[in-house]
């Protein structure tokens, strides 16, 4: 039985309790009219109890021959009420016996073993990371059911409106079973937790997952919404107001007030959190954000620090660059260009990136270059700068076509960190993931061309 079926039995037999009193209270006051609806909207909720039961439980469940006992005494006392002889013993054992049955009804109830049911709802297929550490807890608990369902998601015109969808299912590892959205009902379903990694709905300029999925609406059908985000930022420092203020348009996105919790990094990123969004909505509000927002860990850390290079199968093109003739391995630098600091450089960060192209080019003898650009950089560009975007999409082109370097445009980030011996470009999320793995780091300067 899940959770919330458990509790809507149990509140069915709350109302159930109070109606008796009602009838008893009907009858002696002489209101057998009253005494008789009530009792027939008891048979009703009987009823639709042990539907309830039935549904959850299987026809097999003891408690349901326990309601047609229940229903019995029912339809004796409202013959008792309709035949005016309510007032007599008979009726009162029947009373007494329909609050015994109605007891045992409401122990067996809650001797029942309530399951619960968790909704994982990734778009992104690249980060899937984000979740898989709390999906993977959920689904070896044996008191739990868990479903990760992979939403679609557009591209944005420059006008917002959408683009060219996408439907990841297929990118995800093998081991995740995957429930199509169309064949889960969230109406009928409700489930007790559904998890959520993108928190913008209708406010991201490049990107939008499908509306049915906005955290706004996503809400009316779970009792417990969970944010959880798809990134992970550089330890900030609360005190400073300035990180405070950088880090605040995080905080304050759809995902963040319709969740009713937020699990972020850290316990100095609750800080902040709760910081910028008392900023946002007053004093008043701060016990809710202390309330709301965890500082429990991201499970992009949980997921870098459990893979292993040596569990990793790498890809038989991928070994042709990395390899040496004698079977060693090259260095491996994992090379990130971001969404922001193209926008921001543009043409500059091109030549940038093609003295970088250059330099390993001439050094791939020792090094691989193993070249890894943001998930949403093409989204982003394509809408945002569509002559940018030619450019950008030229050297793309031309290093896949020179083949000297690895380019890593899979969903897998962590084989990508685990097999690299250290990180080069933009500030980024990956970088604290290197960090936590052990990775040595360097951060490109765009002005730096020699």
């Amino acid at each position: 039985m899940r959770k919330t079926q458990k509790k809507e039995a149990e509140d069915f037999i709350g109302v159930l309790s109070r109606a008796h009193g009602a009838v008893k209270k009907a009858i002696k006051s002489d209101k057998n009219d009253i005494a008789m609806d009530i009792l027939v909207q008891c048979q009703d909720g009987a009823i639709k109890l042990g539907d309830l039961l039935e549904n959850a439980e299987g026809e097999d469940c003891p408690i349901i021959s326990m309601l047609e006992e229940y229903c019995e005494i029912i339809y004796q006392i409202y013959e008792n009420v309709r035949l005016t002889q309510s007032r007599g013993s008979g009726t009162k054992r029947l009373l007494e016996n329909l609050n015994r049955i109605l007891l045992q009804i409401k122990h067996g109830v809650e001797e029942m073993k309530a399951r619960t049911e968790a909704v994982f709802l990734p778009y992104n297929a690249s980060m899937w990371d984000s979740l898989e550490s709390v999906w993977k807890a959920a689904e070896e608990d044996p008191d739990c059911d868990a479903y990760v369902i992979p939403i679609p998601y557009y591209d944005k015109n420059p006008d917002g409106s959408f683009r060219e969808v996408h439907y990841e299912a297929d990118l995800f590892p093998d081991y995740v079973l995957i429930t199509g959205y169309n064949d889960y009902n969230f109406a009928d379903r409700r489930p007790d937790m559904i998890f959520i990694h993108n928190p913008y709905d209708d406010y991201n300029h490049v990107t939008s997952v499908h509306p049915f999925f906005y955290s706004k609406n996503l809400k009316q059908y779970t009792d417990k919404l969970v944010y959880i985000p798809y990134y992970v930022l550089a330890e900030p420092d609360p005190e400073n107001e300035v990180t405070v203020g950088g880090i605040k348009p995080f905080c304050t996105v759809p995902g963040v007030f319709y969740a009713d919790k937020v699990v972020v990094q850290s316990e100095a990123m609750r800080q902040v959190y709760i910081k910028a969004l008392v900023s946002e909505t007053g004093e008043e509000s701060r016990k809710i954000w202390e309330e709301k927002i965890l500082g429990l860990g991201s499970p992009k850390m949980d997921k870098v620090m459990d893979t292993r290079k040596e569990d990793i199968q790498v890809p038989e093109e991928w070994l042709k660059i990395i390899e040496k003739p004698d079977g060693s391995w090259k260095k491996i630098i994992f090379y990130n260009n971001s969404v922001t600091a193209l926008l921001q450089h543009e043409d500059k960060m091109l030549e940038k990136m093609n003295y970088v192209f250059r330099t390993f080019k001439e050094n791939q003898e020792e090094v691989a270059l193993l070249w890894r650009p943001h998930p949403l950089i093409k989204a982003t560009i394509e809408s945002m700068r569509p002559e940018l975007w030619e450019k950008y999409r030229k050297v793309v082109e031309q290093y896949r076509e020179e083949g000297w370097g690895i380019y890593d445009d899979t969903p897998d980030m962590d084989r990508a960190v685990a097999i690299s011996d250290g990180y080069y470009g933009d500030a980024s999320s990956i970088v604290q993931l290197c960090q936590e793995a052990g990775k040595p780091v360097m951060i490109q300067d765009v002005e730096v061309l020699e």
